[in-house]
C-alpha cells in the first residue's frame, strides 16, 4: 500500500497545528445507566492520540456511536465515552455537543497545543451517512475546517463510504494512524501466504451474513469450523432436523453445496447444548447434533463439538475466529465460546480475533487479551478485507 503514516506525520511535525482524528469509539452502553460496558475501542486509540498530544498537535477527534436516524438523540450521545477517554489519557477532553455548530467550532479554536477535544456523535448530522454526495461533501467540508491534517484511525468504519472517513481524506492531507496499519498488516498476511495449517473458526447467527468469506477463505485454509447459529443451517444441509433453532432455509442448498465443494474441510458439531427457549433460565441439556428435539433450539456447541474443535486447532500455525460458538452473553450457553477461545489462545499460532462480538466475548469472559496475536476492533470491516472487497477508507488513504 502507498499509505503515508502517522510516523510520516509526526516526522513533519505537528506542534501548535490542528489534527483532525477519525476514532472508532462506538463502545457498546447499558441501556438502564448508559454507561461504558466495554472500553477496548477507546483503549485502541490511545497510541495514536498520545503520540499526537505528546508531539504537541490540537488534537480534534470525531466518531459515531450506535445507528441514530441524522438528528441528536441522547442515548447515542459520546459525552460519556469523552468522560472515560479523559481517565486513560490521563488529561481532560474538552466536549463539543454538536457536530459542526457552534460549540464544536469555539472547542476546537480553544485547543492548546497538546489539548485534545472530541465531537458530538458524527451520525447526529445527515451529512455523515448520506447516499446523496452534495449533502455528504457539504459535511465534509465543515468538518475538514478542523484540521490542517488528517489521520484516520478508526478501522471499524474504514468499510463505510461515510463523510468522515472517506470524504474528509479528500480535502485534506490524510495519514493513516496506528490501529489502521496494524490491522491492515495483519489482515494481510491471512491474504497472502500464511503459514499452514490455517484453520478459520466462524461463528455468529447467520450463514448469510458470512457467505462472502467462507468463499472467499474456502480455497484457502486447511480447515473450516463452524460454530453459532449458522451451524444449524449447514447440519440441516445434512439433513439433520434441527428443532426450533435459528434456521435460514433458503440457504441450505448453497451449505450444500459448499460442503460439497470441499470433502472434509468443514468440520460442524457433533453435539449441541438445546434449551426450552431463548432464555438463561430455560430448561437444556446436551444432545447429539443429529438428534435436536423438535420443540427445542441450539444455543451453543457441546463438550464434545470443543474437544474436536480443540484437536483441530492443535498444531494449526494460522487461525482466523469470526462469530461466537453460542449465545455467550447468558451463562449456561458460553461453555461453547470459551472453550474453542481458550484454545485458540493456548494454540501457540498467530491468531486474529476478527473483532465484532468475539472480540467481547474475550473480554466479557475474563480472557487474557494478550493471548491472543491479534484482536481487531472492526468485525464487518475485517470480514470485508479477508473477501477482497475494496474498503472506502483505505481507498481514500491511498489516494
Amino acid at each position: 500500500m502507498s499509505i503515508r503514516t502517522l510516523d510520516d506525520l509526526l516526522a513533519e511535525g505537528v506542534s501548535g497545528r490542528r489534527v483532525l482524528v477519525r476514532a472508532d469509539l462506538n463502545v457498546p452502553l447499558d441501556k438502564q445507566t448508559g454507561s461504558i460496558t466495554d472500553d477496548g475501542r477507546i483503549r485502541a486509540v490511545l497510541p495514536t492520540l498520545s503520540a499526537l498530544i505528546g508531539a504537541g498537535a490540537k488534537v480534534t477527534v470525531c466518531s459515531h456511536l450506535g445507528r441514530p436516524k441524522g438528528a441528536p438523540d441522547p442515548q447515542f450521545s459520546l459525552r460519556s465515552v469523552a468522560g472515560r477517554l479523559g481517565e486513560l489519557l490521563g488529561a481532560p477532553v474538552h466536549f463539543a455537543t454538536d457536530t459542526v455548530g457552534d460549540s464544536a467550532r469555539s472547542t476546537v479554536d480553544a485547543l492548546g497545543d497538546g489539548e485534545v477535544a472530541l465531537l458530538e456523535n458524527l451520525r447526529f448530522n445527515a451529512g455523515e451517512t448520506s447516499k446523496d454526495e452534495a449533502e455528504r461533501a457539504s459535511f465534509a467540508d465543515q468538518l475538514a475546517g478542523f484540521g490542517e491534517a488528517y489521520v484516520d484511525d478508526a478501522f471499524g468504519a474504514v468499510h463505510r463510504k461515510h463523510a468522515s472517513v472517506y470524504d474528509v481524506p479528500a480535502r485534506l492531507p490524510h495519514f493513516a494512524g496506528r490501529l489502521v496499519l496494524r490491522e491492515v498488516e495483519v489482515l494481510s498476511t491471512l491474504t497472502g501466504e500464511p503459514e499452514r495449517p490455517y484453520v478459520v473458526v466462524l461463528g455468529g447467527s447467520k450463514v448469510s451474513d458470512k457467505l462472502a468469506v467462507i468463499e472467499a477463505l474456502l480455497p484457502k485454509v486447511d480447515r473450516l469450523l463452524i460454530g453459532g447459529g449458522m451451524c444449524f443451517t449447514f447440519l440441516k444441509a445434512q439433513g439433520h432436523e434441527v428443532g426450533t433453532s435459528l434456521l435460514e432455509e433458503e440457504m441450505v442448498e448453497t451449505c450444500r453445496n459448499l460442503m460439497e465443494r470441499a470433502p472434509g474441510k468443514i468440520l460442524l458439531p457433533v453435539d449441541v447444548v438445546a434449551a426450552d427457549a431463548f432464555s438463561p433460565d430455560a430448561t437444556h441439556d446436551t444432545v447429539r447434533a443429529d438428534g435436536i428435539p423438535s420443540h427445542r433450539l441450539g444455543l451453543d456447541i457441546g463438550p464434545e463439538t470443543v474437544a474436536g474443535f480443540a484437536a483441530a486447532l492443535k498444531g494449526a500455525r494460522t487461525i482466523f475466529w469470526n462469530g461466537p460458538m453460542g449465545v455467550f452473553e447468558m451463562a449456561p450457553f458460553a461453555h461453547g465460546t470459551r472453550g474453542v477461545a481458550e484454545a485458540i489462545a493456548g494454540s501457540g499460532a498467530f491468531t486474529v480475533v476478527g473483532g465484532g462480538d468475539s472480540a467481547a466475548a474475550v473480554r466479557a469472559l475474563g480472557l487474557d487479551e494478550s493471548s491472543f496475536g491479534h484482536i481487531s476492533t472492526g468485525g464487518g470491516a475485517s470480514l470485508e478485507y479477508l473477501e477482497g472487497k475494496t474498503l472506502p477508507g483505505i481507498a481514500a488513504l491511498e489516494n
